[in-house]
């Protein structure tokens, strides 16, 4: 196209040419015809004409030809000048449409250029800019504009370092400014919108922390590894935490560099066999060492492929199984002590198939009623075994148990070979994987000398139907019925807050369904003790009752009666559940006017009261508030009490169930704690022992009195027994068996002589930790028995997770021995009991010879109580320890 231009503006020159030459050809020929026809000789003069015409010819060529460059020159420099703007142009329009906006600036900082994105950005338009205009005056347009918020140094210096200059325009747009000086002394500037460039950025960023997050608290250990190398890229914490060292330590290294030898083997062969999987995913269990100890994990490793499908980085879950592979045995141990259990307590276990009726398994104590060997009975049918009628009723029985598919509970006779015997029978149905009946276990209890009773021994109870007590709104509104019935009048009543003692425990151990239906056989205790008197359930454990007549003798009659229907245990769903109350009362109209006064202050006295000891009863009074700062002034006083000196021991006396005094030989005392306060005088331990195991006293008492009572025991002459109490808080918090075994070093005394008697709580805050340290405390060879026996609501499953010594009737089921059968039938229940499990038992709390001579007939091993002695200073019974001192002497020693 260039040549074709050049082509089109060089025709006239050649024209020009042509022209000169011809007049050069002709010019000889015509000079000298005109010379010789035209040119006269006067005005020639002496010049020769033909120079003349030949310089005349010669000029006009002259001419000519430089008429022809000038044309030519002018030509070029517009074909130059076309072509610049074209070029010109085209720049322009593409930087016009860049998507980032451009400045240019020469040396002396004028704008040479500014395209169309850049006006754009920041809103300006090509009328805000005028000839001459340098950088400072367009960073000045712009802070007018409120799009620029630095100083022109600032906006210099950051825009040219490396990074840029990120700006945040007010519709929240960013746009990262680089600014560049060009070797000239002139500069060309960026100005690009990043926002959806950060938008995405910090997504990211926040999608990663989220991940990471999760993964950090995910409780397995999670890690992920290079292939190509086999260096880690990423830890969790858990990860962290199994190992003993952090992430940054581990990330960058391979197993070798991390691990043991031996470990980093199984690591690599791990990988290897994951790698190799068709699937890309391996699971497996193995050994690795942790410092000096050898765990078992479990690992599951899965190859993550990249983009391409090629193999990028191998992903490591994996879990300490240690300790459940001990759990597994030791399940597998217990089951065998189970089956041995089952084959030798004293109910028979019947399990009966259901298709055909046959029966499966039989333990020992069903041969009495199989009249026959359980191996003979395995494979039978109840046809095969009974008499027709018998075998009938049977089947009759157990297939409306299979249709309820629950549990069905009752008495009827036996024919056995020592004749007709009364079993209580419980049916409970087995269903299989799709819910359709499999296995009938039956139970028969024999109940012939003790007819069925609410006892602990009855295991399982009759369920009776939900009863629908008034809410807190009916409630008070029921008070205010008998408020305005009593206005007027000298007519009093009063209002009683009772709350569940033990419902926690109930739902953390079996479970909120099974402590609702407690609730529920609890309220029907409640109305049948109120007989038709009012009866509210105000909140989850709190009910309420108003009693009408003379007060406060008429509301605390029905408090004591509320506390004894809680005394017999209950039987849900094959548990056994012991519960109690504490109640607060006030009375109208001295304690309140209305119905939400007396309510919350009778709520105020059940605070008092379960402040001061579960299964009480308080009666409001004003001066409640005085006596809780004294409480807590006592628990001052009492963490003093053990370095002042107040502390002492008294000592009350064991002896061997006889039926009379004389004859109960004494074979050991109980060390009980006692405070003297400077100022109260003697405090009750019903007072400060709650205090202590509140607020963790107990620990140091407990080490003290255990001290103490093994030196005194090791000083007797006679090598009688000593019980020292341990608090759950002793099992809790510090080693408790390297304390009792330290102290049986530095005493000098006997382990076979030292008795430490404990309760439930020690097993119901962590049954797994507390049996191991009874465990370790009985391979001291010291003796453990359980206190308060009965008292409790799952004491049998604790019998038959630890051998006991010795198991201590609760002095609640003594003291109303003679008044009440069920306790009777309780007491000799429990001594069956133990005796069944080689278990020596202990009744506590007796304080009549006709309890003595019970016990006696009953076969019960030992007695504690007032009838053979009171708690005291270990003086007083010198003769009985076989000391020799004077009474005086042991008065002033004790």
């Amino acid at each position: 196209m260039a040549e074709k231009n050049w082509h089109v503006g060089s025709t006239l020159p050649i024209a020009v040419q042509a022209v000169v030459c011809l007049a050069s050809a002709v010019a000889p020929a015509r000079a000298s015809s005109l010379s010789e026809n035209l040119a006269p000789a006067s005005y020639l003069g002496s010049l020769d004409p033909n120079l003349v015409w030949e310089a005349l010819i010669g000029g006009i060529a002259v001419c000519s030809f430089l008429a022809a460059i000038a044309l030519w020159i002018q030509s070029a420099l517009g074909r130059a000048k076309r072509s610049q703007l074209r070029r010109s142009a085209f720049i322009t329009s593409a930087m016009n449409n860049l998507n980032q906006g451009v400045v240019m600036t020469d040396g002396q900082r004028r704008i040479i250029f500014c395209n169309d994105r850049y006006l754009d950005i920041y809103g300006l338009s090509r009328s805000d800019l005028w000839a001459g205009m340098t950088g400072y005056d367009i960073l000045r347009v712009r802070r007018e504009r409120g799009v620029l918020g630095v100083s022109d140094d600032d906006f210099y210096e950051k825009a040219a370092s490396p990074n840029g200059l990120i700006t945040e325009l007010p519709d929240g747009r960013a746009i990262l400014v680089k600014y560049f000086v060009l070797p000239n002394g002139g500069s060309v500037a960026t100005h690009l919108d990043v926002s959806d460039q950060r938008k995405l950025s910090r997504q990211l960023a926040s999608t990663k922390q989220f991940l990471e997050s999760v993964l950090d608290n995910v409780p397995a250990c999670v890690a992920a590894k290079s292939i190509e190398d086999g260096r880690y890229i990423f830890a969790n914490s858990a990860y962290e935490r199994f190992w003993g060292f952090s992430r940054d330590y581990a990330v960058g290294k391979t197993a070798r560099e991390l691990f043991a030898p031996v470990s980093a083997a199984s690591i690599e062969a791990t990988d290897r066999a994951a790698l190799e999987a068709p699937d890309g995913q391996f699971r497996n269990q193995f050994e690795v060492e942790r410092g000096a100890v050898r765990r078992m994990v479990a690992s599951i490793r899965i190859v993550v492929r990249n983009e391409s499908n090629q193999p990028e980085f191998l992903l490591v879950v994996f879990e300490d199984v240690t300790d459940r592979r001990s759990l597994s045995q030791e399940l597998e141990s217990t089951k065998k002590f189970l089956e041995l259990v089952v084959d030798n307590i004293p109910v028979a276990l019947i399990v009966e198939q259901v298709k055909d009726g046959r029966y499966l398994l039989a333990n020992r104590s069903a041969e009495t009623i199989l009249n026959r060997r359980r191996e003979e009975a395995t494979g039978l049918t109840a046809a095969d075994i009974f008499n027709a009628k018998e075998a009938k009723l049977i089947v009759a029985r157990d297939e409306a148990a299979i249709r309820k598919r629950g549990l069905i509970t009752e008495e009827h006779p036996i024919s056995t070979k020592d004749g007709l015997r009364l079993f209580l029978t419980r049916r409970a149905t087995v269903l299989n994987d799709a819910g359709e009946p499999q296995y009938l276990i039956k139970t028969h209890e024999d109940v012939t000398d003790r007819r069925q009773t609410e006892s602990r021994m009855a295991h399982m109870a009759y369920h009776d139907g939900l009863t629908d007590l008034p809410n807190r709104a009916a409630f008070l509104q029921a008070l205010t019925q008998m408020i305005e019935a009593c206005e007027g009048t000298s007519e009093e009543f009063a209002v009683l807050c009772v709350d569940l003692d033990g419902l926690k425990e109930v739902n953390d151990v079996f479970g909120h369904a099974l402590g609702d239906k407690l609730l529920i056989e609890v309220a029907q205790r409640l109305q049948d003790a109120a007989r038709g008197g009012v009866v509210a359930r105000l909140s989850g454990d709190e009910f309420g009752l108003i009693i009408d007549g003379k007060q406060p003798e008429a509301g605390l009659a029905l408090a004591h009666q509320l506390g004894e229907a809680m005394v017999h245990e209950f039987h849900i769903d094959g548990r056994v559940v012991r519960a109690g109350v504490t109640t607060g009362m006030a009375i109208f109209p001295h304690n309140g006017a209305d119905g939400a006064s007396l309510l919350a202050n009778a709520g105020a006295a059940l605070f008092r009261a379960k402040q001061k000891s579960r299964g009480t009863i308080s009666l409001y009074q004003p001066e409640m508030d005085q006596q809780i700062r004294d409480r807590r002034v006592l628990h001052q006083d009492l963490s003093k009490a053990i370095k002042n000196g107040e502390m002492s021991l008294a000592f009350q006396p064991q002896g061997i169930a006889r039926h009379s005094v004389a004859e109960s030989e004494i074979i050991g005392f109980e060390a009980l704690a006692r405070w003297q306060h400077p100022v109260r005088g003697q405090v009750s331990p019903a007072e400060f022992i709650p205090i202590a195991e509140e607020s963790g006293l107990i620990v140091e008492m407990g080490e003290w009195i255990l001290r103490q009572a093994c030196r005194e025991a090791a000083s007797w002459p006679k090598p009688l027994q000593i019980a020292v109490n341990l608090s759950p808080a002793q099992f809790m918090r510090g080693d408790v068996v390297g304390l009792v075994h330290s102290i049986l070093l530095e005493t000098g005394l006997a382990p076979g002589r030292l008795e430490l008697e404990i309760t439930e709580g020690v097993l119901i805050e962590d049954f797994d930790r507390g049996l191991a340290l009874l465990r370790r405390l009985k391979a001291l060879g010291v003796r453990i028995s359980m206190d308060d026996f009965g008292s409790g609501y799952s004491s049998l499953s604790y019998l038959q997770a630890f051998p006991f010594d010795k198991i201590k009737i609760d002095r609640a089921f003594i003291t109303n021995l003679g008044r009440n059968p069920q306790s009777a039938a309780i007491v000799r229940a429990v001594i069956d009991l133990g005796h069944g499990l080689e278990m020596s038992i202990v009744a506590e709390g007796v304080e009549t010879v006709d309890q003595l001579a019970f016990l006696a007939r009953e076969g019960c091993d030992g007695v504690q109580g007032y009838l053979l002695g009171k708690p005291l200073p270990i003086g007083q019974y010198a003769g009985l320890v076989g000391r020799a001192e004077t009474m005086e002497l042991a008065l002033q020693t004790g």
